[in-house]
């Protein structure tokens, strides 16, 4: 695929929208917010998906579109609002690195992001896929830095699920890849989310509130500044 076709730009302007969203989910300060841009990334990441199976000619990819639509921009966000609402939970996020480090912190490693795979993958691929590879991994780091910077456990969990997205967008742009390993790749990480899920509702249960850094205090420890 050449530069600056129509398919070439769908597939940036698609994967771009999933690292911007990436942005967003660090910004919002309250978790109704977070949530909506999770349920926005899941959107995008499955229009991704269709397209590259368009490109590529792979019906599978049409496959993980629908289950990145279904589960991401629907069920999980409506399970998590439903949380939300059922347990009279604090909507306001707690930050425990500020929105404006956060942020910078996200913008040095996009740029690292870039500065490892494209010369890594130089020669190796096309260049539609390398930069794809490129705002996936970018995906991943900051759904970590995501639940690094994050005392609230939903908002941990849902650093999780979008690095699965960088994930799933990484896997989705290498041409040929086999739809067994995007789908298990999802499960696994989905698998992980559910774990993760228990533990927030044990946290709720002992604790009464979700900010993880009360564990410190019931540990007899003094929390992170």
């Amino acid at each position: 695929m050449t530069f600056g076709t129509p398919a070439y730009d769908i597939a940036h302007l698609l994967g771009g929208g999933v690292l911007l969203l990436s942005f967003v989910l660090l910004y919002q300060r309250r978790i109704d917010a977070v949530i909506n841009a999770f349920a926005v990334q899941g959107a995008l990441l499955a229009a991704a998906a269709a397209w590259q199976g368009y490109i590529q000619g792979a019906a599978g990819l049409y496959v993980t579109a629908v289950i990145a639509v279904v589960a991401k921009a629907v069920l999980i966000p409506l399970a998590l609002r439903h949380v939300l609402g059922r347990f009279g939970l604090q909507r306001a996020v707690e930050p425990a690195l500020g929105v404006g480090p956060s942020l910078l912190a996200a913008v040095a490693l996009v740029g690292l992001s870039v500065l490892v795979v494209l010369p890594i993958t130089a020669g190796q691929a096309q260049a539609l896929t390398r930069e794809d590879l490129a705002l996936a991994l970018s995906v991943v780091l900051l759904g970590m830095l995501m639940m690094i910077t994050r005392r609230n456990a939903i908002s941990q969990v849902i650093g999780l699920m979008s690095l699965e997205n960088g994930l799933i967008l990484g896997a989705v742009a290498v041409t040929g890849m086999p739809l067994v390993v995007e789908l298990s790749t999802a499960a696994l990480v989905l698998m992980v989310a559910v774990v993760g899920g228990v533990v927030v509702f044990q946290i709720r249960g002992r604790l009464e509130t979700l900010d993880t850094s009360f564990l410190h205090r019931a540990r007899g420890e003094e929390p992170p500044a």
